[in-house]
């Protein structure tokens, strides 16, 4: 994998001298384009034990997932090359405890439709299932989290009361930034994708803050960080929670970015319940 990152990265830079737009185009599509979160058999079964629903977002569809309860609505939100199934164990336990549990999958993953994916898409699919479900919390992992603060933030939907928020990225230049690190390349491609993110996305990477965007939010809020979050750096969380004027922070240690922990459960039952 690391010859193959430095591969890919060699060729976008000599590319880059041929024609710098073009280099930083691909090397942005390259970022936005998932390898995995499609759904195995397994998770298959346990989704099918789900009413599905397929909504629609200008050109795309969105898959949901919905298990019925009587008391508030949950709606869960998924990160990258993830599907609604990696909620399983929570949903069987909120199931068990009487929620109404909503699921979608992101754009170009598990069953929803797109071939690319931006939290920008993202927080525009959650905006049509909110409408559709009307939740009164949201539950969201990774760039799931940083999506459910951009849609809040944009549309202000008053019936969600509680957001929760998983190791999630704060600044999107840094996570730009992490990811041309990572792939090496020069300057060159580096300066121009500031460029790129404009004439694609409407506005500057530095616009798109997830901590900035919690600040115009009344919810309440818990944000859940490991220290030893080798994805999401544990900084995130702590800018998060300067600018999320209504909510707790509680850090983990040893538990990675999945969180997938049954104290960091209970931490969200409580939440849920208070």
């Amino acid at each position: 994998m690391k010859l193959l990152i430095k591969i890919i990265g060699t060729y976008y830079n000599a590319l880059s001298y041929v024609s710098k737009p073009y280099a930083a185009d691909k090397a942005l599509n390259l970022f936005t384009k998932p390898r995995a979160g499609k759904i195995s058999e397994e998770q298959s079964d346990f989704l099918h034990t789900a009413f599905q629903e397929e909504l629609n977002y200008e050109k795309y569809h969105i898959m949901t997932y919905r298990w019925l309860g009587k008391k508030q609505t949950i709606l869960l939100t998924h990160g990258w090359e993830s599907n609604s199934a990696r909620w399983k164990k929570l949903i069987l336990e909120l199931k068990k405890r009487g929620h109404n549990v909503v699921a979608l999958d992101a754009p170009a993953h598990g069953r929803s439709g797109g071939r690319v994916f931006n939290a920008m898409l993202y927080a525009e699919f959650i905006n049509v299932a909110a409408k559709r479900f009307s939740p009164d919390i949201i539950i969201g992992h990774s760039v799931g989290g940083m999506a459910s603060a951009f849609f809040q933030h944009k549309y202000q939907f008053a019936k969600i009361k509680k957001i929760i928020l998983l190791g999630s990225p704060s600044e999107f230049q840094d996570v730009i930034k992490r990811y041309t690190d990572m792939l090496g390349y020069n300057q060159r491609i580096v300066s121009q994708l500031q460029h790129t993110i404009i004439e694609r996305f409407g506005n500057t990477a530095d616009s798109f803050s997830t901590a900035k965007f919690l600040a115009t939010i009344e919810s309440e809020g818990l944000i859940i960080h490991d220290q030893d979050d080798r994805i999401i750096p544990y900084n995130d969380a702590l800018l998060i929670k300067d600018s999320f004027k209504n909510s707790h922070l509680i850090t983990t240690k040893g538990l990675g970015h999945s969180l997938s922990d049954e104290s960091v459960a209970n931490h969200i039952y409580a939440f849920i319940d208070a």
